[in-house]
């Protein structure tokens, strides 16, 4: 799946970029908790959205039935 690669790729980026962040010793602490704030979200959202995407790959739902994530996802 291509999706999956492309999800893996932004979320190295992300990390890439939060380390840019902390590593910033010329930044103040709250101005590096707003900059930080979003990306750790959009993280946790791609995340999820790779487990559920790896879920679908592993096991495809068969035809004309839901797909089983929400048994799958324990939140």
């Amino acid at each position: 799946m291509n999706s999956i690669k492309h999800i893996k790729k932004a979320l190295e980026e992300l990390d890439l970029e939060v380390q840019n962040i902390l590593q910033n010793q010329a930044m103040p602490l709250n101005e590096k908790d707003n900059f930080m704030l979003p990306l750790l979200q959009q993280k946790r959202v791609l995340n999820q959205t790779l487990e559920d995407l790896e879920y679908l790959r592993d096991n495809p739902p068969t035809p004309n039935q839901p797909c089983g994530i929400s048994k799958y996802r324990e939140d």
